[in-house]
Order: C-alpha cells, then structure tokens, then sequence
C-alpha cells in the first residue's frame, strides 16, 4: 500500500518523498477513491456468484482503513509498477515481432497474444490488489497469474530454439511423468505457502508479533512444511531419471541448485522468525524453480513443441 491509486502514485508519476508534500487529507481522499473502484469490482463479481466475496470487499473495515504514508514503502512499490511497465512494453514488441509469423507458425503467435492479455489482466487486477488494501486472496491469484505470464515467455522462448534447431531433447514416457508430477507437487507447494502468507497477513495485522508468528499458524505451517518432503522426494527422483539421459547437464544442476535455495530459505523463514527481506527471496526462487520446470518439460515433449517442419 506505499501507493494508494494506480497507476500513479498519489495522483503522481514521480511519488512524493515527504510526508509533506500530501495534503492534510490524503487519506480521507484515497480511501473514497479506492472506495467506488471496489464498488464497480464488486458488482463484476455479483456478476459472476460471488456475491458473499463482494459483500466482504465492501463491509470489510480493514479494507478500507488507509494505511499512514511510509516514504521507503512507497518507492518500492514505484519501482515495482516500473519493473511492470518495463515487462509490458517488451511484451508488446513481443506480440508485434510475432505477428509476421501468424501463418507460419500460428502457436507462436497466438501464444504470443496470449502473454499480452495476460500481462493486461495482470496490470489491472494489480490495481484491485491495491483498491482492496491488500485482501489476502487478492495477493495470491495475483501470484498465480504471474506463474502463468511466466509459463508463456517461457514457452515462447523454448518454441523458438526449437525452430532455431536447438532444445531437442526427447525421453521416454516414465520420465514425462515424474516431471509433470514434479511441476503439480511444487504448485501445490506454492498453494500452501500462499495460505501460510494469508495467514501471516492475518495474525500480522492483529499486532502479534513476528516472534509468534509461526505458533500462531501452527497447522498451515506444518502443512506447507511437511509438503515440502514430497516435492524434494519426487524432484530427487526427477533428477536421477534424468541424470541417466543425455539431458542438459548445466539445466540439471540448475534446477538442483533452486531446489536447495527453496530449502534453505524456508528454512531461515521457519527457524529465523520469517525475516522481511527472505520473504521474496523464497517466493523469487520458487518462481525460479517453476520457470526452469516449464522449460524442461517443453524440451522433454516433442509432442508439446513440435520440432521445425512436424
């Protein structure tokens, strides 16, 4: 919540650095802007029967407490909707480049299009991210569609070494399915570790503190603990069917090197009293992690992405 509205930052493009360059009221005025947007977002989900979530948005006193300005938090969350803005217009010249391919090689294109109205959706559902004051679900699906723009790219960018003549790497089935049951786990995993941060946000936002975080949610977050035995069982299992191919060495050991990062930054957030700064960390190399397996899976099935001329 460094910045109230979107897409500019206290009704600014460049964000204040004081306190004193808002007006008096600033959070009266945000919190009836951010009002009527969670309003008309409500109504769309009347639309689709979601009517007791839509209630909740528009009776929720947290959501429309506005939260004092925090000059630190707010050029975070700036440069954050930079970064965005950034991904968006390479996104655009993407689908432009793409479209010269439209007929020769359709999935490319249409892929392509696809990121775009993703990244669009993203951009906007950010901004009910925001209007809703950080509501827990609203960070979580917001996540998902991130996931999801990042599967695209990669398969955009795994499709085009395969026209390139590269990324041709074919297995046996057995193989196949160890690792789409290794993306499933670690999705499930990164299912589990929203609900343990949901419920983070809830206990945070009741004042306990940080110390007690993890006894407060005691039952998620042995969960998501335990869970992460399963996705290190079946990751290990995935490397060794592929250590046994002629794989990519460097991707092997790549996709190791993340699974211990996961590990050892949950490990930090568990025993270390969840520091602040190994939050995104755990979450980047996670992201990280789900990236690589996308593309090993891409490489692994012909079938998916087709080889130049099938």
């Amino acid at each position: 919540m460094g910045c109230p509205d979107w897409p500019k930052c206290f009704g600014q493009w460049v964000p204040p650095t004081s306190i004193d360059q808002l007006p008096t009221d600033y959070k009266e005025s945000y919190a009836d802007y951010r009002a009527k947007k969670n309003q008309k977002f409500a109504r769309y989900l009347n639309t689709m029967g979601m009517e007791e979530t839509a209630s909740q948005i528009l009776n929720d006193p947290a959501v429309q407490t506005e939260t004092d300005f925090n000059a630190v938090k707010t050029w975070i969350e700036y440069i954050n909707r930079v970064i965005g803005m950034v991904i968006g217009l390479f996104i655009i010249a993407l689908f432009l480049r793409s479209i010269k391919f439209r007929k020769s090689y359709p999935v490319l294109f249409w892929v392509s299009g696809a990121t775009l109205l993703a990244v669009i959706v993203q951009g906007w559902f950010g901004s009910i991210v925001v209007s809703t004051n950080l509501t827990t679900w609203t960070i979580s699906v917001h996540m998902f569609v991130a996931l999801l723009i990042v599967a695209l790219l990669v398969f955009v960018f795994t499709y085009t070494q395969r026209l390139q003549g590269s990324a041709r790497t074919g297995v046996d089935r057995k193989v196949m399915m160890v690792m789409l049951t290794s993306m499933l786990v670690l999705l499930i995993q990164v299912f589990l570790g929203t609900q343990v941060r949901e419920a983070i946000d809830q206990v945070a936002s009741k004042g306990v503190l940080r110390n007690d975080w993890i006894s407060s949610i005691w039952t998620d977050f042995v969960i998501h603990r335990s869970f992460s035995w399963v996705v290190l069982l079946i990751h290990a299992s995935l490397v060794i069917f592929l250590l046994k191919t002629s794989f990519s060495r460097t991707l092997i050991q790549a996709l190791i090197v993340l699974l211990l990062c996961n590990v050892i930054s949950g490990v930090v957030m568990a025993y270390g009293a969840v520091p602040a700064f190994i939050q995104p960390v755990h979450l980047l190399v996670a992201t990280l992690t789900f990236g690589l397996q996308v593309h090993l899976f891409l490489r692994l099935n012909t079938k998916v992405v087709p080889v130049l001329g099938n």
